[in-house]
């Protein structure tokens, strides 16, 4: 494990490639070579503190984790404001993700209401998933992830009376019938709050279980486990124990997680044992999607390099396997 540390002012930050951009900063990018350059022109005063990139580069979310509204980039200009329900908008984190569908970008969030996915064309604004009556589960859906191949969409949100629960969507279904985004995938045998979760590949998910008991007795991942869900055959294939609270993982492979509540570590994932630990690091206390201000940290996950960039005081430390 390696550490390198950047000085930095930053409103928001997420990874261009190598780089460590911040967009509400007129693109500042932050090389590991210690060198930094100003992409874009504008600086935008809105308060936010979280950004996603599309994987071509061209696009940005820039929003606020715990509000009701964002700005859509491209190439650093502004296409449109984006927004989402009030509703419990304060205690959880915003859904958003880009999606390459088809040589298409596509923005997928919860423009009409807090339970219901839409998939929006990112240059004309089109939401193409709201042609059809739609009937969505009673979901808060939070922290949305895509699959490598963009085949898959995972959410990490939660239900009443709070729950954190996962879902799986299947992309290409969902565009051929929006309604399939009312229908989750739901892992078999399992009856335990999913507090935090990340695809391994794209096959594969890594289930982080919480301390509450399972609601019954069938329930395949104790609590306090870590476990590997292979969504395709609806089967645990691992499930360990780690040797400290785990609570807020991104995954690095079938054998390592990297943990980052409260301070960042690597999980192995065969026997549960730190194998690399940050203990210096404040990485926050965020536990689920719903979460507190002061429990928020601004994370970035390079899920092609590994590493991860945690914004502190005038510094960004990047951390590596």
């Amino acid at each position: 494990m390696k550490k390198q540390t950047l000085k930095a002012y930053f409103r928001t930050i997420n990874w261009l490639g190598n780089d460590i951009v911040d967009w509400n900063s007129g693109g500042m990018c932050y090389s590991l070579d210690g060198t930094k350059k100003q992409d874009q022109k504008y600086y935008y005063g809105f308060n936010c503190d979280s950004s996603i990139t599309s994987d071509c580069g061209t696009y940005a979310f820039i929003y606020k984790r715990l509000g009701t509204k964002g700005l859509l980039l491209k190439n650093g200009e502004v296409l449109r404001e984006i927004n989402r329900s009030y509703y419990q908008s304060e205690v959880y984190e915003y859904p958003a993700a880009f999606i390459n569908y088809k040589g298409k970008t596509y923005l997928i969030h919860c423009p009409n209401s807090y339970c219901q996915l839409d998939f929006e064309d990112v240059e004309t604004g089109e939401i193409m998933t709201d042609k059809v009556e739609r009937n969505p589960r009673d979901i808060f859906h939070s922290r949305l992830e895509v699959s490598p191949n963009h085949q898959f969409l995972l959410s990490k949100g939660w239900i009443w009376h709070p729950v954190d629960v996962i879902e799986v969507y299947d992309i290409e279904q969902c565009f051929i019938n929006p309604t399939c985004l009312d229908v989750e995938k739901r892992i078999s045998n399992l009856s335990i709050e999913i507090c935090s979760a990340a695809f391994i590949d794209n096959d594969k998910i890594l289930l982080c279980a919480s301390a509450e008991e399972p609601f019954d007795d069938e329930n395949m991942v104790p609590p306090n486990h870590l476990a590997i869900w292979n969504f395709k055959t609806n089967q645990i294939e691992k499930v360990v124990k780690p040797s400290i609270e785990t609570r807020n993982v991104f995954a690095i492979s079938e054998d390592l997680c990297w943990d980052l509540y409260q301070y960042p570590k690597i999980i192995d994932l065969n026997n549960g044992n730190i194998i690399g630990e940050f203990p210096e690091i404040n990485s926050g206390l965020q536990s689920s999607s719903i979460v507190r201000k002061e429990n928020l940290t601004k994370i970035a996950f390079n899920r092609h390099s590994k590493q991860i960039a945690i914004a502190l005081d005038g510094t960004i430390e990047v951390l590596s396997v």
